[in-house]
């Protein structure tokens, strides 16, 4: 027989309020926030999230009662399953049912997941509760509406989406509209906003670091540990007591720790709670940088300082005066025009036999740092090596070589690391090429031609004010190129349009309080995702931290401490520093505290000179580890306990590097005899094209020795195929006879870098290319050319 249970619910608890009645709408209950809808109140209309990133929360079937009692069961009679899931999927089919999950923000994405692990739920579980099942009972028997289900529903979708309860305060803790706001100290003094603005080598920099040291006290806020580290030394030579504080270092220039007035930091290192007299922020044109923007934008905004001098491109004026208003100060912009004369030459330099001294070889890829500086020492030349994952000492000791008068190395090669941070005595400028990898806005990788911004900082630095050099020249290294790199600097810098932003640990907290079992990951993607910002302020690209925080996960760690973690700097393309990352937040879970030796044993100090490219590459590596013992250092001490032994080794380690870069082509051979013949080593870096492009000599060869050093000679079609911007001139058969005979492969052949059989083969490649049209812009026209005579023969 069966029991209909309808009085017994009234001695039950209430089943969240019925909205539904047989199909007819009723009142929405009113535990049933609809914050999930498209707008909230006050809000001005925000935007509906990404419920994609809504990671559901498992729940488990429920089991029996403590004595195996199910108490549903015996008050009407155990559930027929299979008439169960007829009415479960009744219910999930019927419009209203879906309307009303809509309005309490399951969209369709939620709603079907919602439902799936509800139903998963009821008939996976040996019992549920006794409300639950009355009303399953009912609607089986026909006593009651599949409608009815939907409060349980609900219950259990807030269940597994706990966000769903708390979306609004969600969306007002990620509200990024008023990041001023964020700084009460500096909104309570009235500060004087002065915009130096100029090219490279126009000494704005200079005269906001002549107020800087009047001062009686001040900070220098710098992208660079060379450029801290640089205006550390000059004040303190001009008897200015001034400390350094950078990510991994502490020094002191009052030998007792006292705090000096002065600070020289890098500009994730300042603090906005500290009062200074004046404030340097240099290369204030980083604010729009799609990873560190955010740290240009606090300093703006959040330094106490009556005096804020800002230095850099003038393209970054309008959006400073407009992020100040909204604070209510003005800026007073003050113009500089470069001190000595640029000339952008006519003629390429064509060949490395035309080089003189002073000048400077810039590549923008480790690959072509090593191809062309082996070559400038085949013919004699000695030259110093500068490229971004050199440890700063070695970067100081290549400048220094490089501009030392009386040492023989007058030539440097380097890659776009010199644009910044470092004084050198150049003459002329020569790019080596005028595309490179870049990341966008979205963090996806790109190859394209330089932006204007970075050409003119990097050719500026040709002729600086007060080197030998009265007067700086730029040319490319191919005469194709340069049409268009006259293009490029003759173009206007962009201006400046937004402002970076990045959530702060506070933030995540607070969110981790509303979501306790979200991942880290999962947080800031929701937090990302929910986030509203005004239109002149970005959210910087967080891919970096989202990989160490799903690299870190299944570690224990509490929430400050993993987010300290994920947000280390580090080259997440470096296998073995990301490595030593996992093994330090292991044993940080575990309360071991890291010893100098435990990072002795990891590393295997002491280490020996490098004998060949890939050891030259782990050395950097590890000064990266000991870079990020450091950095950890200074952040749980206690754990981290032997950073001035760390310290101490780091500089013997860069010594034993500057060695390496010394003998670097020494080292290049080393690579290339350790290769089978014929093979070729490329040393992987940021962008897989560069890879592709500089294996074309050996892929078909079946290259794979990952011990071999890779030099490819890339013919000027295939420059201009991968350049759209470039010179169309000449046909790929002329391209072709000066790339198989000319002065540039008998030199190869000499070198040993290429042989009979892999300039037969290329050559054999190359006519291949031209007859299926695959490079270069005369492809078409040689594909028609080739039909029409197709079609002749055949008539």
């Amino acid at each position: 027989m069966s029991r209909c249970a309808w009085p017994l619910l009234r001695r039950l608890p209430a089943r969240a309020g019925l909205a539904l009645r047989h199909g007819r709408p009723a009142a929405a209950a009113p535990s049933a926030p609809s914050s999930l809808s498209s707008s909230s109140s006050g809000d001005g209309g925000s935007r509906a999230p990404d419920t994609s990133l809504f990671v559901p929360v498992p729940l488990k079937p429920g089991p029996g009662g403590a004595a195996g009692e199910d108490v549903g069961a015996e008050l009407t009679r155990p559930l027929d399953k299979g008439e169960v899931l007829k009415n479960l999927n009744k219910f999930y089919k019927r419009k209203e049912i879906q309307r009303l999950g809509a309005e309490n923000g399951l969209d369709a994405r939620l709603f079907h997941q919602a439902f799936i692990s509800f139903r998963k739920y009821i008939m996976e579980s040996s019992s549920v509760s006794a409300d639950l099942h009355i009303i399953l009972n009912d609607i089986c028997c026909d006593a009651g509406h599949v409608d009815d289900l939907f409060p349980f529903f609900l219950r259990h979708a807030k269940q597994i989406f706990p966000m769903l309860d708390c979306m609004d305060d969600l969306r007002k803790i990620s509200d990024l509209r008023l990041p001023p706001n964020w700084y009460p100290d500096a909104r309570a003094i009235q500060r004087k906003i002065i915009f130096h603005a100029g090219p490279t080598n126009s000494g704005k920099t200079y005269h906001a670091i002549q107020r800087f040291l009047s001062a009686k006290s001040g900070i220098y806020c710098g992208p660079l540990k060379l450029l801290a580290h640089e205006i550390f030394q000059k004040t303190n030579d001009a008897n200015v007591p001034c400390d350094l504080v950078t990510g991994e270092e502490r020094v002191y220039a009052n030998e007792d720790a006292r705090q000096a007035p002065h600070i020289a930091c890098t500009i994730e290192m300042c603090s906005t709670n500290t009062p200074y007299e004046v404030a340097v922020i240099d290369e204030i044109q980083m604010i729009r940088d799609p990873a560190r923007g955010w740290a240009w934008t606090r300093a703006l905004l959040g330094l106490c300082a009556e005096e804020i001098h800002v230095c850099g491109e003038a393209a970054a004026v309008d959006l400073v005066t407009e992020l100040m208003y909204t604070t209510g100060e003005e800026v007073e912009v003050r113009n500089y025009k470069r001190l000595t004369p640029l000339t952008v030459l006519d003629d390429a330099l064509e060949s490395l036999d035309n080089l003189r001294p002073g000048d400077c070889i810039v590549c923008f890829s480790k690959n072509d740092i090593y191809s062309v500086s082996r070559q400038i020492e085949a013919r004699g030349l000695e030259c110093a090596v500068i490229y971004g994952s050199l440890p700063p000492g070695t970067k100081l000791e290549q400048a220094k070589k490089f501009n030392d008068p009386d040492d023989p190395c007058k030539i440097l090669v380097a890659t776009d690391a010199i644009g910044m941070g470092l004084n050198l005595c150049i003459r002329r400028i020569i790019f080596n090429s005028i595309v490179k990898p870049t990341v966008n806005e979205k963090g996806e990788k790109e190859i394209d031609s330089i932006p204007t911004s970075q050409a003119l900082q990097i050719a500026g630095r040709a002729g600086r004010f007060g080197s030998s050099f009265t007067q700086g020249e730029v040319t490319t290294m191919h005469l194709e190129d340069l049409v268009q790199l006259k293009e490029i600097l003759s173009e206007a810098v962009p201006p400046v349009k937004a402002a970076g932003l990045h959530p702060t640990p506070e933030q995540i907290e607070m969110f981790a309080y509303h979501l306790p079992d979200a991942t880290l990951s999962n947080l800031i993607d929701i937090f990302v995702s929910l986030s509203q910002v005004d239109g002149m302020y970005f959210v910087c690209n967080i891919d970096d931290f989202k990989f160490l925080a799903d690299m870190i996960q299944h570690i224990p760690l509490n929430l400050r401490s993993r987010y300290v973690f994920c947000t280390a700097p580090l080259n997440r393309k470096e296998p073995f520093v990301c490595t030593t990352l996992l093994k330090f937040a292991r044993q940080f879970s575990r309360n071991e505290p890291l010893t100098f030796d435990w990072l002795c044993r990891h590393t295997k100090w002491p280490l020996a000179a490098p004998k060949n490219i890939k050891e030259l590459v782990h050395l950097e590596a590890v000064h990266d580890v000991f870079d990020l013992y450091l950095w950890l250092s200074y952040r749980f001490m206690d754990m981290f306990p032997d950073a001035a032994l760390v310290r101490d080794i780091q500089k013997k380690l860069d010594d034993i590097i500057q060695v390496g870069v010394c003998n670097i082509t020494k080292l290049i051979r080393a690579s290339q005899s350790a290769a089978a013949p014929g093979t070729a080593e490329v040393v992987s870096e940021e962008f897989p094209t560069a890879k592709r492009d500089a294996r074309l000599a050996s892929d078909r060869r079946g290259a794979k020795s990952p011990g071999a050093l890779s030099i490819a000679v890339e013919a000027p079609a295939l420059r201009r195929a991968r350049n759209p911007r470039a010179s169309r001139s000449g046909t790929r058969q002329e391209d072709l006879k000066s790339y198989g005979r000319g002065s540039l492969a008998n030199r190869l052949l000499r070198e040993g870098l290429l042989t009979q059989e892999m300039l037969r083969q290329l050559e054999s490649e190359w006519q291949d290319q031209h007859r299926n049209g695959r490079y270069g812009f005369g492809s078409k026209r040689d594909d028609q050319h080739s039909s029409k005579e197709t079609g002749k023969k055949r008539k």
